[in-house]
């Protein structure tokens, strides 16, 4: 029976749920031993609302990560972690994000960001440019029990990576890397990319662990959960250089992703333009965009350096805006082996979208405002 409620699940994934949508309000301020490999899982299905469902199915064609169908034989891996840069913005647009089954957004230093991009439903030919890790990193390769491709770290940290309880598959360039990590050299920038298709020679050849891993705990439902706010427009400012926007596209019910397009001291000063993928040519869009409030604790701060860790064991405040809607929760995440998942007050599970989810991950102080005709914006704070 459950089987078959899950079939019916499927087929419905074709109905989209569509609002309205606004722009430009007056901005309003609110209240502001890990278990052991299996090939099958016992699902938890949760009865309110309804189709929920956490964790890997008895039939293995659901990618735990998205909720969607997969090929069975494309889950029997690890998942794929790769480090992607985001700034200057003159080496945008990245290639392969648009593939990403979730990507982490952070702050790394003097209001810049980058992008942990985890994949494991599809493996691109181009993922880049590939830049270095970040003390966070070791949490989200952590949760998702993934391989970690990046382009180094200070020395430090990577004592700490090498010293980690997967310090055995980290991924950086070498000689025995190529054709997996490769220079690609227009106009003479230089970039590292990866082609993650031929990951798996590299894995074998040094005998790193790439067999299927417990990823218990996300929730997924097509249905709308109850208690919905209007959401249509999200603006999230981490920095004067970096700002984007997510704009609900009721047509394929996704938020299409745009980008500081230069430096604003102020938010009147905010210009924008549509992040692509340049292996795609098409803007970044996820059906799925979550808001994560997180304690960011500085290891340097001086005039030349600033590195922090972010706090992503716990719990803390989060927003997930889907089809339109935004909806208040909490981010949880207890041992180091858990994935990150939301609950609601009522101590149930806050299902994504079957799709695709982009977190954004702000300091614990960030200023919240709700505007009017559907329009978010959040501004990272850290005290």
């Amino acid at each position: 029976m459950l089987i078959y409620e899950i079939r019916l699940f499927l087929v419905a994934f074709v109905i989209l749920l569509l609002a309205g949508c606004g722009s430009n309000p007056t901005f309003i301020p609110k209240a502001t031993q890990q278990p052991q490999p299996e090939l099958w899982f016992t699902p938890t299905v949760v009865p309110t609302p309804p189709a929920v469902l956490t964790g890997n199915v008895k039939e293995p064609s659901i990618n735990p990560l998205t909720g969607l169908p997969i090929e069975p034989q494309e889950l029997v891996r690890r998942p794929v972690v790769v480090k992607i840069q985001n700034m200057p913005r003159s080496d945008r647009p990245q290639w392969g994000v648009s593939a990403a089954d979730l990507v982490y957004e952070y702050l790394i230093e003097f209001g810049d960001t980058r992008f942990a991009a985890v994949y494991y439903g599809r493996l691109p030919e181009k993922v880049g440019p590939i830049r270095s890790a970040r003390h966070v990193d070791i949490q989200i390769v952590q949760a998702y029990k993934a391989i970690l491709v990046f382009g180094g770290a200070y020395a430090d940290l990577l004592n700490l990576l090498l010293e980690s309880d997967f310090g055995d598959r980290l991924i950086r360039e070498g000689p025995n890397t190529a054709p997996a990590l490769y220079r690609y050299d227009p106009e003479g920038r230089n970039y590292l990319l990866a082609n993650l298709t031929l990951l798996d020679g590299v894995l074998e050849k040094y005998g790193i662990d790439n067999s299927l891993q417990p990823l218990y705990g996300m929730a997924f439902a097509l249905e709308l959960p109850e208690d919905g706010e209007d959401a249509h427009q999200i603006y999230v400012r981490f920095s004067g250089s970096v700002y984007n926007r997510w704009d609900y596209d009721m047509i394929d019910g996704r938020y299409l992703r745009y980008s500081d397009a230069a430096n604003a001291m102020s938010t009147s000063d905010e210009q924008y333009k549509p992040l692509l993928d340049r292996g795609t040519e098409q803007q970044i869009a996820m059906d799925n965009v979550v808001v994560l409030l997180a304690e960011y604790h500085p290891l340097i701060q001086t005039p030349e350096s600033e590195v922090f860790d972010i706090q992503l064991t716990g719990s803390g405040e989060a927003y997930l805006f889907r089809d339109g809607q935004c909806y208040r929760a909490r981010w949880k995440r207890d041992r180091s082996d858990d994935l990150l998942t939301l609950w609601r007050e009522d101590g149930q599970p806050l299902p994504f979208r079957p799709g695709q989810t982009w977190f954004e991950v702000l300091g614990r102080s960030s200023k919240v405002w709700q505007g009017e005709d559907g329009v978010w914006r959040f501004e990272s704070w850290m005290p």
